[in-house]
């Protein structure tokens, strides 16, 4: 986290929390969700303005984690911007040598299960979480299968939320407490 995040923080520790307005496709990227794109819907059915803004997106991707209900959010400031997931809290890359893995966040991370859900969709798991793996990068991870590096589990998408414990919205969930 920021030292600036942290000092905002401590100054104004009692901000409300923010929900429904960041979104984090299945390919990494980020959307600024106003009130109208929410009130067209849920994401991803209604998407809103993806960010495009390269030092934002830095500074979200140094700022994102997770509280301990395994909502994730971008800490802004003082406030925290929960995050709507289409489907897994990262999106992880693959390098073309020797596999290596990286969070779309740019954390490099050792991969600890590969999981393919009913839809082709293929999961990585790691140290930071769960993450879908970018379709540019699927013919990568089909090679690290091939090779014996990781070994698909067959899973449901219904599931992987409650294995793993993370809130794809929690926006949705925000709702259905208050």
């Amino acid at each position: 986290m920021d030292d600036i995040v942290r000092q905002a923080l401590a100054k104004w520790p009692h901000v409300p929390h923010c929900y429904g307005w960041l979104g984090l496709d299945a390919r990494g990227n980020w959307y600024m969700r106003d009130d109208r794109t929410q009130a067209e819907g849920p994401f991803p059915a209604a998407k809103g303005s993806m960010l495009r803004h390269d030092k934002l997106i830095d500074f979200i991707h140094r700022n994102y984690e997770h509280d301990d209900e395994g909502q994730w959010f971008f800490q802004n400031g003082p406030q925290r911007v929960y995050v709507e997931l289409e489907a897994a809290p990262l999106v992880w890359r693959i390098a073309e040598t020797g596999f290596a893995v990286t969070a779309h966040t740019g954390q490099a991370v050792e991969v600890t299960g590969c999981l393919l859900d009913e839809h082709g969709h293929l999961y990585l798991s790691a140290d930071l979480g769960l993450g879908l793996v970018h379709t540019q990068d699927v013919g990568l991870a089909a090679d690290a299968i091939e090779q014996g590096l990781w070994t698909p589990e067959t899973v449901t998408a219904a599931e992987l939320s409650a294995r793993f414990g993370h809130v794809l919205s929690p926006a949705e969930r925000h709702a259905t407490q208050a």
